[in-house]
C-alpha cells in the first residue's frame, strides 16, 4: 500500500492498524497537505445499505468542531492500483504519540492529570451535545500532540461500523499502563472495542447512550491517575 496512490492521495507510511482499519500518512495532491487516511475494513463498503448509513452518520461526526477532537475532513471511495474498491476517511494528521504510550507507572502527577482529564471530558461532552457517542474510548484512541494537547480519535466510528449484535473473543487483556490488546471483535456482527474499557451494557449488547462513554471515561481517568485499570484479568472474559 505504501507508495501507491488512491484517488489524489499518495500513501506515505503506515501509522497504525486495528479493528477499525489501517491508518496511513498520505499526501493530498489537490490541497497540497498531509492528512491521515483511514482505510476501513472491506465489509464497510460491501453492503450498499450500510455504506449509505455510514456516509450519513459520518457527516454528523465530521460536523464536530472541538480542539480536542481530531477533525474528519471527508469520507470517500476509490479503487486502489489493484482495482479493489476502498472506502476511507480523511482526517487531520496529528503529530505526536498515543496516550497509551505516555502513561507513567503510578499515573500522572495531579497537574498533568488535570491537564489531560479536563479537555478530554469537555470534548466528550461537546460530542454528546450533538448526540454522538464514541463507544470505544481508551488511551490508544487518544493522541497527545507535540504541544501536549490531547485529541480524541475515531469519534463515532465504532457506531458507524457495528451491527446490532455483539460477540466477545478471548483476547488477552493485559494489566498495567501499556496499550491494551483489542478483544477480538472484528468479525461480522460484532462491535469493535476493548473489554477493559467497555460499559456493562456494551458487553451485553444492549442499547447504548452517552452514559456508556462516561463509564469508559471513568476507567480512563482511573488509569491516568494510578497507572492501572480498575478491572483486570488474564482474558476478556475474566475482565467482564
Amino acid at each position: 500500500m505504501v507508495g501507491q496512490c488512491i484517488a489524489h492521495y499518495e500513501i506515505l507510511e503506515l501509522l497504525g492498524s486495528g479493528g477499525m482499519g489501517r491508518v496511513y500518512r498520505a499526501f493530498d495532491s489537490r490541497l497540497q497537505r498531509e492528512v491521515a487516511l483511514k482505510i476501513l475494513p472491506p465489509r464497510a463498503a460491501a453492503d450498499p445499505s450500510r455504506r449509505q448509513r455510514f456516509e450519513r452518520e459520518a457527516r454528523a461526526v465530521a460536523a464536530l468542531d472541538h480542539p480536542n477532537i481530531v477533525t474528519v475532513y471527508s469520507i470517500e471511495e476509490a479503487c486502489d492500483e489493484g482495482g479493489q474498491t476502498l472506502q476511507f476517511i480523511t482526517m487531520q494528521l496529528v503529530e505526536g504519540r498515543v496516550l497509551s504510550e505516555r502513561i507513567p507507572e503510578g499515573g500522572f502527577p495531579l497537574s498533568e492529570f488535570f491537564g489531560l482529564a479536563i479537555p478530554l471530558a469537555d470534548a466528550i461532552a461537546a460530542a454528546h451535545r450533538q448526540n454522538i457517542v464514541h463507544r470505544d474510548l481508551k488511551p490508544s484512541n487518544i493522541m497527545i500532540s507535540e504541544d501536549g494537547r490531547p485529541r480524541i480519535l475515531d469519534f463515532g466510528l465504532a457506531k458507524l461500523l457495528q451491527k446490532d449484535a455483539v460477540a466477545l473473543g478471548a483476547g488477552r487483556a493485559p494489566s498495567g499502563p501499556g496499550p491494551a490488546e483489542p478483544t477480538q471483535l472484528t468479525g461480522e456482527g460484532r462491535i469493535l472495542g476493548t473489554a477493559d474499557y467497555m460499559s456493562p451494557e456494551q458487553v451485553e449488547g444492549k442499547p447504548l447512550d452517552h452514559r456508556s462513554d462516561i463509564f469508559s471515561l471513568g476507567i480512563l481517568l482511573h488509569e491516568l491517575a494510578t497507572g492501572e485499570r480498575p478491572f483486570q484479568g488474564k482474558s476478556s472474559v475474566s475482565v467482564i
